[in-house]
């Protein structure tokens, strides 16, 4: 949404003497924090939160999961604080950039003439961030009440797989004290006009398979060599891998999350041309549905092994195993709010299971329903891409389909089993 005619903003203000909606303005401040890995600049983004927070007027609590790494927590506190809470979740970290294939600073968020602003982490995740804090601001300023609490969490690590993050701070004590019955996290951009509503993930496995063999001269032809091992290890990955591709490609009901990736990372083996290494490594990265049989899965990855040769062995870098996924049924009343309310705003959803892993997964493995939802539609998907970019307009409306949305779930009648 633009600002309409007589300049006033989506946040009840008025336009910048630049004629810049202050949300726009504040999304593009965020968007120049350069909370980049491998160093990202946290103590940046914890103060700017903190401002977000005297804005609000919402009590902030900061919890250190680990050295120098914080979760931040705003809340709204709800009329009835005994019912569960609603959780508004985001990470505060970015992945990092090549420079070079960037037409602008990527930590810069220029806009163009057509209203793209482009800056890493425009669309994983800042802009759900600002979205939710809009929403939040809107909300304040018209004097709504909720029933139910609201937090607002920020969290750090997303993008290296959560385990400073997330993955730590489910298991601690003051998560369990926010009392959450349903979580909204990040989802996908859209290219068409339907928005894309993620209901579980698949499991990242990151393997590496050690291949011994026999060592020896380069001159010679030595039998029972690590790299005849390795040769078959790689088929019997990427043979999977093709048939999976397939299936994907010639069925109209299979979405990317539908079906297992398997894509092959590093190799590493060998100290000179003429010696024939004792050991060679592979790596690979698995995306898995929770349709697969995970057990079944790894019997199979034995089986490889076992037809590649003697003394093969395979060790996990990541093994994810929860396979919850969040219940879409129309009986359900967290789905059932928030899908007729997205129905009322005229937004056509698409479901799917998260091709990659999001903090969403450590969410529904202690049991709580989450839904992954960017509002951002009629954009391409550009997550850790080149060029990434969200326009204006679609930013903007964003903050309207937060706004209703949180207060149809922060308003959802006490369920049974609660006070």
């Amino acid at each position: 949404m633009l600002p309409d005619k007589d300049g006033v903003d989506v946040r009840g203000g008025v336009t910048t003497e630049t004629g810049e909606d202050p949300s726009v303005s504040l999304f593009r401040e965020y968007l120049r924090l350069r909370t980049v890995h491998p160093e990202p600049d946290y103590d940046a983004a914890l103060k700017f939160l903190d401002r977000i927070a005297d804005e609000l007027k919402l009590p902030v609590k900061k919890i250190e999961v680990c050295p120098h790494r914080v979760v931040t927590i705003m809340t709204w506190e709800g009329t009835s604080p005994t019912l569960k809470s609603i959780l508004l979740n985001s990470h505060t970290d970015v992945v990092p950039v090549y420079q070079e294939h960037w037409k602008y600073d990527a930590f810069a968020a220029v806009k163009d003439a057509e209203g793209n602003i482009y800056a890493r982490g425009t669309q994983d995740m800042k802009s759900v961030t600002i979205q939710y804090i809009e929403a939040i601001r809107k909300l304040k300023a018209e004097g709504k009440k909720l029933t139910r609490t609201v937090h607002l969490m920020f969290v750090p690590d997303e993008e290296v797989g959560g385990h400073k993050g997330m993955e730590t701070f489910v298991n601690h004590p003051e998560f369990k004290k926010l009392n959450i019955g349903f979580a909204l996290d990040e989802g996908l951009a859209n290219p068409g006009d339907t928005f894309t509503v993620f209901y579980g993930e698949r499991n990242p496995w990151w393997i590496t398979v050690h291949c011994p063999g026999s060592p020896g001269h380069g001159s010679r032809f030595v039998e029972n060599t690590a790299a005849e091992k390795l040769r078959s290890i790689i088929n019997s990955f990427l043979d999977f891998r093709e048939k999976e591709k397939h299936r994907l490609n010639t069925s109209e009901c299979f979405t990317l999350g539908d079906v297992t990736t398997i894509n092959m990372t590093m190799v590493k083996g060998g100290m000179a041309y003429n010696v024939i290494p004792a050991e060679m490594d592979v790596s690979f990265d698995l995306r898995i549905p929770p349709t697969v049989n995970l057990q079944e899965f790894e019997e199979q990855i034995k089986q490889w092994c076992k037809e590649a040769g003697e003394g093969i062995t395979y060790e996990f870098a990541q093994k994810h195993m929860n396979q919850n996924v969040t219940s879409t049924d129309d009986n359900d009343p967290w789905w059932k709010t928030f899908s007729t309310t997205c129905k009322t705003m005229n937004i056509s959803l698409e479901k799917e299971i998260f091709p990659a892993a999001t903090d969403s997964r450590f969410i529904r493995a202690v049991g709580i329903p989450a839904i992954g939802f960017s509002p951002m539609n009629q954009t391409p998907i550009l997550l850790h891409d080149h060029n990434e970019y969200l326009n204006e307009k679609v930013f903007l409306k964003g903050i309207q389909v937060y706004e209703k949305l949180v207060l149809a779930l922060a308003n959802v009648p006490a369920l049974s089993g609660e006070n």
